[in-house]
This record gives C-alpha cells, structure tokens and sequence, in this order.
C-alpha cells in the first residue's frame, strides 16, 4: 500500500497532538477559579492567585527538564517511539488530576504533565526535519503550531461547556483518556522515517530526501546526516545561542496569556467559567491564523528565490513588530472585546514569528542536533516562562496588568536582535575549523 502525501497526514497527527496537548493543559487554567473556591473558599482572590501561579511555575520548571530530556530522547528513540511515551504519560498525568485535592498534589501531577507533554515541541521539530524538505518546514511547523491555536480556541468553550454537565474531576479524567485514544493512527500510520517508510511512495521519498539541504554537508547532491557536533561544539556557535536566546525570550509572552488569559477575564472583567467561555477563545483564533500566515509567508518567500536566511528574519521580525504596539495598548484596553481581540493580534504576530524560530535547529545543523537544540532552546525557554510566571501575582496586583504587558513588548524586542545579531547567516552549519 502506498499513501500519497504521507507527510502530510504525520504533521496533520502531530498537529492534533498539539490540539490535544493544549486541552489538557488550558483545562486547570479555566476550571481554577472554580476549583480553587471548591478547595479554598477561605482564601482571597489574591492568595488564590498565587497558588495558581505556584502550581504554574511548577507546571513550567518540569516543561523545561522535559524539553531538555525530551530533546535527547527523540534522538535516542526516535520520532515514532518518542511521541508515544511522551503522550501517554501526559494522557495518565491529566487524568489523575481527578484526584488533586491539595497543592501538593496538584503540583505534583502538573509537574508529571509538563515533563511528558514538553516532548511534543522538540519531537515535532525533529518531525519536521525527517519528514519535511526546507523548502515546505516553515509551513509544516506553522500547520504544528496551529494545533496550539486550536487547542486554544476548542479547550475554553469546550471545558466551559463540560463544566455544566460534569463535575472539575471527571472532565480532567475525558480529557486524559483522548490523548490515549490519539496512539492509535499514530503507531499504525508512523511506522518509520521516510527513508525507510513502505507505505511512502519513491516519488515522495526522493522529493523529501533530496530537498533537505542541511543534510548534504559534502556537497555531493546524496544524502548524509549533515552537521552533528557534540554538546559543547554545538554551543560554540553563536547561532546555536541565537536560536536559545529568541526562544528563551519570545516564547514567554505566549506563556502570559495561556496561563493567564482566563484569571485576567475574572480579575479584571469579573467573568465566571461560563463567561470565560464566550470571550476567552477569541484570542487563539488570531493564534491559529498566524501560524499559517507565516509559515504561507515563509513558503513564498522560498519559493519566490529567497534564500533561507532572509525569509527567517523577515517572518520572525514581522512577528515581533506585529506584537508590539498590540501588547502596549493591552495597558487600558477598556471593553474586554477589545482586550480579547488585541490579545488576538498579538498571538497572531507570536504564531507568526514562533514557527520559523522553531525552524532554525532544522536549518543549522543536521537531524542528530536538531532534537537537542531544539530541547535546549524549549528548557532555557520554559526557564524564562518561570520566571514571569512567577511575577506575575506581584506584577498584576490589584488587577493592573500593565507592568506584564510592558515586559512582553520588551521581549518581543530583544527576540528580533537575538536573530540578527547572533545569526548573521541563517544557513547549514560546518565545523568551525573550516
């Protein structure tokens, strides 16, 4: 049996993966004001909110090891093996959620969750170089990182919804077992790299073969395994540490709003679960369509004789300046349907940008190194997430959240120079002797 498009359908099940990925994540962020009145109907709206971000921050510290860990198991065990055991712990730690009744345990089984569901970024940046020419990679990761977007837009109403019917504990338990259910396509779809894949046919092995041009490092026009340095070599180039650098800063304020998007509507706008429901997607259709725009952008631009340098820079600066006027005027927004649509702007310039950051490791080195600077880049990353997630109750107390905003629009600034500055050429790597 030969499938046609065959890389086509593994991004569109990686993609999912990322829709399921954020669903079981967003489900604590829009059932904890109801959670945390059922568990602390004592405490302040304050003291709950920093609870929430305790468990936050240790959601994100155990994403960090896990993309670190993750990224090296990729490349041990594989695209195949790697998306099934990150999966399926991440499934079984939503689920267990069901039984959290403290913060000691809610902690612990978020940080089960973030160490198995960090193993989907680098796993999908590692897809995508396997199963992608460079060509068509800004593409794939933008349709991968709209499943973000998705999740996004589908987990907010969709919880809200489930939260009419069925108690906190039994939707975390729904949720856990779709992720499950997910292994099922991808064990029998993904049975090998295209190299070796018997369902591909030749034509579509050769078209993505021939095309990865990282991975010709000798200039022959055959395929090799390009650029693989060790741990240290690989950081001796400074492109290795613009690609840690843009990561580490942008990807924070994507952070502020998933974490917070929900609590901002209750604190500022005093919206309940059901209301949330109805305003707090809107921002992640932005998200999902500048996840397309810009790996469409950056795809053009290939096509158009751009060379790989250039169109990264384009896409990833256009990104940056789109976020930052929106994240200045989210200081006095007014309406919240004006707060949820600048939101959206900025997620639409994050997508933008996001997907051809997540490109660069696929650019600069060969596909043994793409998995652990991917993971490097995801923990230094979630690290930085960390640190603003944990300032953020000091940051926005009383309900202002200007100071957070304002931070944000400065990241967004230091992404862009992390790119310019520290990747002079965005193009394969060669050892440094040479």
């Amino acid at each position: 049996m030969k499938i046609s498009g065959l890389r086509w359908w593994v991004v569109t099940l990686i993609a999912l993966a990322t829709v399921i990925n954020y669903i079981d994540r967003q489900s604590l962020n829009v059932l904890w004001p109801e959670i945390s009145v059922d568990l602390y109907p004592d405490k302040t709206d304050d003291e709950r909110k920093e609870i929430y971000a305790f468990i936050s921050v240790v959601f994100v510290f155990s994403y960090a090891f896990g993309q670190a860990l993750f990224g090296k198991i990729f490349d041990w065990i594989g695209t195949r093996l790697g998306f099934v055991l990150s999966i399926g712990v991440w499934s079984i730690a939503t689920a267990l959620h069901a039984v959290a009744s403290s913060v000691a345990s809610f902690a612990l089984f978020r940080s089960i969750l973030g160490i198995a569901e960090a193993g989907n970024w680098p796993g999908a940046t590692k897809g995508n170089a396997e199963w992608f020419p460079t060509k068509e990679r800004a593409l794939a990761q933008g349709i991968f990182n709209s499943g973000a977007a998705i999740g996004g837009i589908i987990s907010i109403p969709l919880i809200a919804l489930l939260s009419i019917y069925f108690s906190w504990q039994v939707i975390f338990i729904l949720v856990g077992v779709t992720g499950l259910l997910w292994l099922i396509p991808w064990v029998v779809l993904v049975k090998a790299p295209p190299k070796s894949h018997p369902w591909i046919s030749e034509e579509e092995r050769q078209y993505i073969l021939t095309g990865q041009q990282n991975q010709d490092k000798d200039k022959d026009g055959n395929y090799d395994e390009g650029y693989n340095p060790g741990f240290s070599k690989m950081l001796s180039h400074k492109e290795s540490w613009g690609v840690i650098i843009a990561s580490a800063v942008i990807d924070p304020i994507w952070w502020l709003f998933v974490f917070w998007i929900p609590i901002y509507l209750s604190e500022v706008y005093g919206m309940d679960v059901k209301t949330i429901g109805i305003y707090g997607w809107v921002p992640y259709v932005g998200a999902m369509f500048g996840a397309w725009f810009g790996g469409l952008l950056a795809q053009n631009r290939l096509k158009a004789g751009w060379n790989v340098d250039s169109t990264r820079k384009l896409v990833i600066t256009l990104g940056c300046v789109i976020m930052l006027p929106a994240l200045l005027a989210m200081s006095n927004p007014g309406a919240p349907v004006t707060a949820v649509l600048l939101m959206a702007v900025i997620l639409f310039g994050f997508q933008t940008a996001i997907g051809n950051v997540q490109t660069l490791p696929s650019d600069l080195f060969g596909g043994k190194t793409v998995g652990t600077l991917a993971g490097l880049s995801g923990m230094a990353a979630k690290l930085a997430v960390a640190g603003l997630t944990s300032l953020v109750p000091w940051l926005t107390a009383g309900g202002n959240y200007t100071p957070a905003f304002v931070i944000g629009a400065a990241l967004a600034s230091i992404a862009i120079a992390s790119v310019w500055i520290l990747c002079p050429k965005i193009e394969p790597l060669q050892p440094l002797n040479k």
